[in-house]
C-alpha cells in the first residue's frame, strides 16, 4: 500500500485516464481522506476517470495502492472503496493469456491488487457487512491470479465466511467466491434460501439449456420473491437478479416456468412479470404465454406505476394474437374504464386487441396514441375518428402528439382529405409539418393555397421537409423543377442521404432526372445510403438488375438489413444464394431483432420473419 504522502512520486501527468493527462487523480485520493461528502464527490470522480464505462487506463492501475491504502485508513466508505478495486480489477480469466493481456492496464491492475491484497484481507472479518461483501468481490476479482502462498489464506477466511457468518447474504456470496477458486459445493439443499439460491444460480452459470429441473426448481422456490431480494452488485456491476434473468431468459421454458411460480407467490417486485416481459422480448412465438402470465399478475401490483407497466407490457405484445381471448379483454375493458393512470395503457391493449368496446372509449379518451392504434385497428370507422383527429389538431396538438395525429389518417384513405383545413394549418404553423405535406400529397387536392404552401416550405434549410414538400408539390402540380432544384444538392452532399431519396416513392418513374445524381450512391461507403440508392433506382426504372446484387450484399438481421430485405422484396427477384439466410430469418426461435416501434408500427422482428417467409414462396 500506500499513503498520500508518496502521491507525489508517480509522474501522472505523464499517465493518463478517460479525459487526457491524469495530473488530477492526486487531488482525488487525497479527498478520499476529507469529510464524506468530499469524500463521496471524489469515488465519483475516480469512476469517471481511471475507471469509464468499463474502460481502464495507464493511470488506474498507479491508483490501486493508494486505494488500498484509503480503504484501511480513510473515514468510511471502506466497502465503495473495495467494489472500485474490484470493478477496476475485473476481467475474464480467459483473457489473461491473449496477447494483449501482458503490459496492459488490466493486468498492471491485477498485479497491483495482488500486491495489496494480503493487508486487505482482514476487511473479510469486518464488523460492516457491506465491507465484508465488498471485501469477497475483491479477492473473487483476482481469484486466478492470486498467488499460491495467498491463495489458501483466502480460501481459508472464505470458508469461514460462508460456515459461519450470521448474514445469509455474506454466506451466499462466499459461496461465489469459492466457485471461482475452484471450489465446487453441493449446497442446493442448504437450510439458508439465500444459499440455496446461489447454489442454483451457480449451477445454471456451468450449465446450457435446457436446465435440469433440480436447479429450476430452486430457482422458482428461492428466487427474489421468496428469498429476498439482493441488489449488491459483483465486480461486473451486476446484482444477483441481473444475472439470475440473464440466465433464465437463455431457457424460454425454464424461464417462464420460474415466472409462473414467482407471479403465483405474489410477483414480489415484479420479479415474476419482468421476467416474463424479457423472455418475450427474447424469444418467438411465446407471446400467448407470457400475455397469461401479465394477466395473472395485475392483481399483484401494488401501486398504479405498476399496473401500468404491466398493462403497457400486454399492450406491446397483443398485437401477436390472432384473437384475443375473452377473459384477457374483459381484464383490459375493466382496467380502462376506470380513471386511474392504468386507464390508458389497458385502453391501448383494448385497442390493439380488436375489441369493439375500445372504440367508444378512445372517442371519449382521445389521445394520439390511442387515435393512432384506434384508426389502425378500426380503419372503417372514419367517421367517428377523423372528425376527433381534426379537433385534436385544430386545439393545437404539437410534436410527437401532432405527428401520431396526422399518421393517423392514414388508414382511411380518401375520406381523409376531410382533414384538409388541419393539415393546411399544420404544414402553415411548422408543426408536424413534414407529415403533413406528405400526407396533402398523398390526398391529391390542389388548391392554390397548398400550392404555394408546398412552394413555400421547398425553400427552407430542413432538408426533410424540403424534400417532402417538393415530392408533394410534384404531385399536385407536375411541378419537377422545383424536385431537382431540392434533391440535386442533396443527394451531391455527405449528408443522411437515404432519408431523402425514400421521400421519391410516390414519384416512381417521373425522378429519372435524378438518377445521375442516384447512381453514384449505390456505391457509397454507408449502408443505409447504398440500400436507399438502390430501392429508389428499381422504383425509378422498374429494374431490378442494378438494385439486387446492393441489396443482397446488405440483407442481415439489422435495422438497415430488414430495410433491405423489403426493398428486395419488391423487385420480385430472390437469388438462390440468400435463401438458407431467409429460412434462418423464418426459422429463428429467437427474437433477431430487438423492438423499436415508434407510434404503434409492426414489430421489426415481426417484419423481418414475415418477409422472409413472402420472399421463400417466390418462385
Amino acid at each position: 500500500m500506500k499513503s498520500p504522502a508518496e502521491l507525489d512520486h508517480v509522474q501522472w501527468h505523464d499517465l493518463t485516464h478517460a479525459y487526457g493527462p491524469a495530473a488530477d487523480v492526486p487531488e482525488l485520493i487525497r479527498a478520499l481522506y476529507d469529510d464524506e461528502e468530499s469524500a463521496a464527490e471524489a469515488i465519483d470522480e475516480l469512476y469517471g476517470t481511471i475507471y469509464h464505462q468499463g474502460t481502464v487506463y495507464d493511470a488506474s492501475a498507479p491508483a490501486v495502492p493508494f486505494l488500498a491504502h484509503a480503504v484501511l485508513h480513510a473515514p468510511g466508505k471502506r466497502d465503495e472503496l473495495l467494489m472500485m478495486l474490484a470493478v477496476l480489477a475485473d476481467h475474464e480469466p480467459t483473457a489473461v493469456d491473449s496477447p494483449r493481456w501482458s503490459g496492459g492496464p488490466t493486468a498492471a491492475i491485477c498485479a497491483e491488487l495482488c500486491r495489496v491484497l494480503p493487508d486487505l484481507l482482514p476487511c473479510l472479518g469486518d464488523d460492516e457487512r457491506a465491507v465484508r461483501r465488498a471485501a469477497i468481490r475483491t479477492v473473487a476479482a483476482v481469484a486466478d491470479l492470486i498467488p499460491a502462498r495467498l491463495r489458501d489464506r483466502v480460501v481459508e477466511g472464505l470458508d469461514a465466511l460462508y460456515a459461519e457468518d450470521p448474514v445469509p447474504a455474506v454466506r451466499a456470496d462466499a459461496l461465489v467466491a469459492l466457485d471461482r477458486f475452484g471450489r465446487r459445493t453441493a449446497a442446493l439443499d442448504h437450510p439458508l434460501p439465500e444459499v440455496r439460491l446461489t447454489a442454483a444460480l451457480l449451477g445454471l452459470e456451468r450449465s446450457v439449456p435446457p436446465y435440469a429441473a433440480e436447479l429450476v426448481e430452486v430457482v422458482a422456490e428461492d428466487g427474489p420473491e421468496t428469498g429476498g431480494e439482493d441488489d449488491f452488485p459483483w465486480s461486473d456491476t451486476s446484482t444477483q437478479d441481473e444475472r439470475l434473468t440473464r440466465l433464465l431468459t437463455r431457457d424460454p421454458d425454464s424461464g417462464l416456468t420460474v415466472a409462473a411460480r414467482w407471479i403465483a407467490a405474489g410477483d414480489h417486485a415484479s420479479h415474476g412479470s419482468w421476467l416474463a416481459q424479457d423472455i418475450a422480448e427474447r424469444w418467438r412465438d411465446r407471446e400467448a404465454e407470457v400475455l397469461d402470465l401479465l394477466l395473472a399478475a395485475l392483481p399483484h401490483q401494488k401501486d398504479g406505476r405498476a399496473r401500468t407497466g404491466r398493462l403497457r407490457s400486454v399492450a406491446a405484445w397483443i398485437d401477436f394474437l390472432p384473437e384475443p381471448g375473452t377473459d384477457l379483454r374483459n381484464t383490459l375493458h375493466r382496467y380502462a374504464v376506470t380513471d386511474e393512470e392504468s386507464a390508458e395503457p389497458a385502453l391501448l391493449a383494448l385497442a390493439r386487441s380488436r375489441d369493439p368496446r375500445a372504440l367508444d372509449l378512445v372517442l371519449r379518451r382521445p389521445g394520439a396514441q390511442l387515435i393512432a392504434a384506434a384508426a389502425r385497428h378500426f380503419p372503417d370507422a372514419a367517421d367517428l375518428l377523423i372528425p376527433v383527429i381534426r379537433r385534436e389538431l385544430a386545439a393545437g396538438a404539437t410534436d410527437n402528439a401532432a405527428i401520431t395525429l396526422v399518421e393517423a389518417l392514414a388508414p382511411f384513405g380518401p375520406a381523409a382529405r376531410a382533414a384538409e383545413p388541419e393539415l393546411v394549418d399544420c404544414l402553415r404553423t411548422g408543426r408536424a409539418a413534414i407529415v403533413a405535406a406528405r400526407r396533402l400529397g398523398h390526398n391529391g387536392v390542389r388548391t392554390r393555397e397548398i400550392t404555394d404552401l408546398l412552394h413555400r416550405a421547398t425553400q427552407g434549410t430542413d432538408g426533410s421537409l424540403t424534400t417532402a414538400a417538393a415530392v408533394a408539390h410534384h404531385q399536385l402540380t407536375g411541378d419537377l423543377d422545383t424536385v431537382l432544384r431540392v434533391f440535386e444538392p442533396l443527394l451531391s452532399g455527405r449528408g443522411q442521404s437515404h432519408w431523402y431519396l425514400s421521400r421519391l416513392e410516390p414519384m416512381g418513374s417521373a425522378a429519372a432526372p435524378l438518377l445521375p445524381s442516384i447512381e453514384p450512391l449505390l456505391d457509397d461507403e454507408r449502408d443505409w445510403t447504398r440500400m436507399a440508392a438502390a430501392e429508389a433506382h428499381h422504383r425509378i426504372t422498374g429494374s431490378p438488375d442494378r438494385a439486387v446484387p446492393v441489396l443482397v450484399a446488405l440483407v442481415g438481421a439489422t435495422p438497415v438489413g430488414l430495410s433491405a430485405l423489403k426493398a428486395l422484396a419488391a423487385t420480385g427477384r430472390v437469388p438462390a444464394e440468400l435463401r438458407p439466410t431467409l429460412r434462418s430469418f423464418a426459422d429463428s426461435p429467437r427474437r433477431l431483432l430487438g423492438d423499436t416501434r415508434l407510434r404503434g408500427e409492426v414489430h421489426p422482428d415481426a417484419e423481418l420473419r414475415a418477409v422472409a417467409r413472402t420472399l421463400l414462396a417466390t418462385d
